[in-house]
């Protein structure tokens, strides 16, 4: 079809009919199918008990059909656990997939914004809080001590008072 036309709808309907209507059929084909390979295989695995005879043959045949019973149930259980061990991991590489995905962080502006407009532009006029955290802490006066002038000049004395460790250093 060109781009530039359009289908009227009476094609478009009678298009999709023939579509339907051909689903419709392999959907009836599948399903014989089936049927078909049902048969083919209960006759290859399950023929048909012998019934007459004694009560032994028939207990033999039970014990038979009881050891069947019993592997087609291991076959089921390992088949229920591969289908549980493997959704579990589709789970888990699901996750992992939108977990690789994740969000994309657009590439945000630097706005210059105090923290009392940002909460005004957030909370609107609702905002009340300062954000001013200097005007609430305790004011603390600092008391000075004023060392005397003479310890500045004290260090000759104690120069010499430390000479016997220097002595004590240099002879070793």
């Amino acid at each position: 079809m060109s781009e530039g036309k359009k289908m009227n709808s009476s094609r478009r309907h009678h298009l999709k009919s023939l579509i339907l209507s051909i689903a419709a059929g392999w959907i009836e084909q599948e399903k014989k199918d089936l049927v078909v390979a049902k048969a083919a295989y209960m006759a290859e695995n399950c023929p048909e008990p012998v019934l007459s005879g004694d009560q032994a043959a028939l207990m033999e045949i039970c014990k038979k059909l009881y050891q069947a019973i019993d592997k087609v149930d291991e076959a089921r259980y390992d088949a229920e656990a591969k289908v549980k061990k493997s959704d579990a991991e589709i789970e888990d590489l699901k996750i992992k997939v939108v977990d690789l995905a994740g969000v994309k962080k657009p590439a945000l502006k630097k706005v210059r914004m105090s923290a009392d407009t940002m909460l005004k532009a957030l909370l609107g006029s609702k905002h009340t809080v300062n954000m001013d955290l200097r005007a609430n802490l305790k004011q603390v006066k600092k008391e000075v001590k004023e060392e005397p002038a003479e310890a500045a000049g004290d260090w000759r004395k104690n120069v010499e008072g430390k000479a016997d460790r220097k002595k004590m250093f240099e002879t070793s």
